[in-house]
């Protein structure tokens, strides 16, 4: 029920945007197929710290594992997204998600999608993003997670055609990098994590279920450290 709650919420604030949107505005540029996935477990407990990890299919597919490993310690929420950072509608998604709960711990990434905006329009948005879920939840600790590499280097786009790489994944994270570490915003690795391993990626992008937990450790444990 509150994950349809949330996915009703989303749906009537994102027409709101849309509605007062300057009519002269051109859009982002965007997938053929825009999705958005909120879940938020044990909505009515207030015992333990909440973690809100932030990312797409793949945060999505070590999210069942992270919250196993935190089991006890802390409720793990997420929202994963194909909104690129440069897109408005995903700090709106943010924004939706924040107001749900106080969270104690933030983990956030925003890489391996809108492969049709360039590196620029990645580094002159990304601070928006931390501006978003600073202000939104004040209180949380952030940490930044690194997009994941490519089991095959390179790839193209399905929809806009659109080449992406293990170089500009590299490109991305270094940008990031540099703004996260401004901030004191501490960083877990994920891509230095299963970089090198081609048999843990179940296609160019995703990872097996093997490949998922060893990212889920790897978040588990940099979570932990930040937990109250």
């Amino acid at each position: 029920m509150k994950n349809l709650l949330l996915r009703l919420s989303l749906a009537a604030g994102l027409a709101s945007t849309t509605a007062v949107a300057e009519p002269n505005a051109a859009p982002p540029a965007r997938e053929s197929i825009e999705w958005c996935d909120i879940w938020i477990s044990h909505a009515n407990e207030t015992n333990l710290p909440r973690v809100l990890l932030i990312g797409d299919s793949i945060t999505r597919d070590y999210y069942p594992e992270v919250e196993k490993c935190l089991a006890g310690k802390a409720f793990v929420a997420r929202l994963a997204t194909s909104r690129f950072v440069a897109d408005p509608v995903l700090l709106k998604e943010i924004e939706l998600v924040l107001s749900e709960a106080p969270f104690n711990v933030v983990l956030f990434n925003n890489g391996m999608h809108g492969w049709q905006h360039s590196e620029e329009e990645y580094r002159k948005a990304f601070p928006k993003l931390i501006k978003t879920i600073r202000a939104h939840a004040p209180k949380a600790r952030l940490i930044w997670a690194t997009t994941t590499p490519l089991r095959d280097g390179k790839g193209i786009t399905g929809d806009t055609k659109a080449e992406y790489s293990d170089e500009r994944v590299a490109s991305r994270n270094t940008l990031a990098a540099e703004i996260v570490a401004a901030q004191k915003i501490p960083t877990v690795d994920l891509n230095a994590a299963v970089r090198g391993h081609p048999e843990l990626h179940s296609d160019n992008v995703h990872f097996t279920g093997e490949g998922s937990k060893i990212l889920a450790t790897q978040v588990s444990g940099a979570v932990a450290k930040l937990l109250p």
